[in-house]
């Protein structure tokens, strides 16, 4: 995969990003949908020949459907391009779990960022199907918002209905929309390089290891730490998506709002994806019954969505496990927990400060044996117990203690929103332009760690 495709990599920030920039600002308004698709494809190009032109033939179909859609509301034609839609990544993600163990399988078998540009395709027909979309959409107009740069990769999973049909020509990208696009650039950035990738070497380090051979106070530090680069990873890309959107003339998309802040798992997972939780929500659980038929058919509703939203990020068991085991905490929640406020207001905040960190170890590790293992280290009540290697814990935490504090300290919904507000202020500036050139210089020197979901 080539770097570029890597936000955080020099090649993306230092050429693609500032060329695309500087022709989007000087062609006229109208032409800025052709401007963006065309610049979306060659993006996505680097990543390969195959996958550029299965984007572009699935973008050829889905418009085309959509056209016949538009004319005539059959549900038949819905269901047709649906069907396809879900069949190719269904095959796909089936193609990649059997040649897992090939270097090429992702590149091939699973295209980068299939699984967000096909749901923004199924969303788009679901949304001409009921008739939210209001101005039949040219195909310039379909294909720039289905190829999007800024979130083709990895989403957010913005909706079309959402305002961004003719955005592009009646916006004007004025000097503070940009300043504030550029923060959550660089805020993202530092996320990325700074607090993910760093923390990432510990998860690294672990492995290597063996989990069989970790102590108990290392299996936990290294659950909370696999916590920390995941969420930071995918909201530092999330903040890069989003401020690179402002460039281009569109709103603040939230894709993370503070979700270790949630009191809940089920508010945990409205804050954290938001844009997925919420396609999920209207094009899954909603079309399902949602919560209108009864508490059985509520539950079985649920645990339907945890347990695609688990084979949506991958096809082997332990993300069929892990989205069933959300699924049932959240139900939990709701049914039992719920009965008693005080009772949910604390055990769901244990479920998102001990829970979360342990349902991530289910998704990080792909074989169930091993996670077996890992859970042994962290419950030794019948294993061997915590002497394994019981120094162990206090060497690594010596090392990576700055970086959990910054993350911990992060994670508090003042202390982000502190930044955001004193954005302007001229030691923020100072600030964030050191943050960014020292960013730069690890992104540099570590040739651009890809994004953790890119794999999804």
């Amino acid at each position: 995969m080539n770097n570029i495709l890597v936000f955080s990599n020099w090649q993306f920030l230092g050429v693609f990003l500032p060329v695309f920039l500087i022709a989007f600002y000087l062609v006229p308004g109208r032409y800025r949908n052709a401007l963006l698709f065309a610049g979306s494809v060659v993006f996505y190009a680097a990543g390969g020949l195959l996958p550029t032109v299965l984007l572009i033939a699935l973008t050829i179909v889905n418009y085309l459907a959509g056209c016949a859609l538009w004319e005539s509301g059959e549900r038949k034609k819905f269901c047709a391009i649906v069907s396809l839609d879900a069949g190719v990544l269904v095959v796909c993600k089936v193609l990649a779990l059997l040649s897992q163990e090939q270097e090429t399988a992702f590149s091939f078998a699973l295209p980068v960022g299939l699984s967000f540009y096909l749901f923004k395709m199924i969303s788009w027909q679901a949304d001409l199907f009921r008739g939210e979309i209001r101005n039949r959409p040219t195909f310039v107009q379909a294909a720039a918002y289905f190829t999007m740069f800024p979130q083709v990769t990895q989403g957010p999973i913005m909706r079309y209905r959402d305002g961004f049909a003719g955005r592009l020509s009646r916006r004007k990208v004025t000097p503070a929309l940009f300043e504030d696009g550029l923060v959550l650039l660089t805020i993202g950035f530092a996320m990325k390089t700074l607090l993910a990738d760093r923390i990432g070497i510990l998860w690294n380090e672990i492995s290597k290891i063996g989990y069989e051979s970790i102590s108990t106070p290392l299996a936990w530090l290294g659950a909370y730490g696999y916590s920390f680069q995941l969420f930071y990873d995918f909201w530092g890309y999330s903040l890069m998506a989003a401020g690179i959107g402002m460039m281009l003339g569109f709103p603040f998309v939230e894709n993370f709002a503070h979700p270790y802040a949630a009191g809940s798992i089920g508010e945990f997972y409205r804050r954290w994806h938001a844009t997925l939780g919420r396609w999920f929500r209207d094009y899954i659980y909603i079309p399902l019954g949602g919560s209108r038929r009864g508490t059985a058919r509520t539950i079985f509703n649920l645990l339907i969505v945890w347990a695609l939203t688990g084979f949506w990020h991958g096809g082997t068991l332990n993300y069929v496990v892990w989205g069933i085991v959300l699924g049932l905490l959240i139900v939990s929640e709701k049914y039992l927990l719920s009965r008693r406020e005080g009772l949910l207001r604390a055990v769901g905040r244990i479920h998102v400060l001990v829970a979360i960190p342990l349902t991530w170890v289910i998704f990080a590790i792909p074989k169930m044996a091993d996670i077996g293992t890992y859970f042994a280290r962290l419950f030794p009540f019948f294993g061997s117990g915590e002497a394994v290697n019981s120094g162990d814990f206090l060497k690594y935490l010596g090392i990576y203690w700055p970086f959990f504090a910054a993350s911990a300290a992060l994670c508090v919904p003042a202390v982000f929103k502190t930044l955001v507000r004193c954005r302007r202020k001229p030691w923020m500036t100072a600030l964030l332009t050191v943050l960014f050139w020292v960013s730069m210089y690890y992104s540099i020197h570590s040739a651009g760690n890809r994004f953790m979901y890119f794999s999804y």
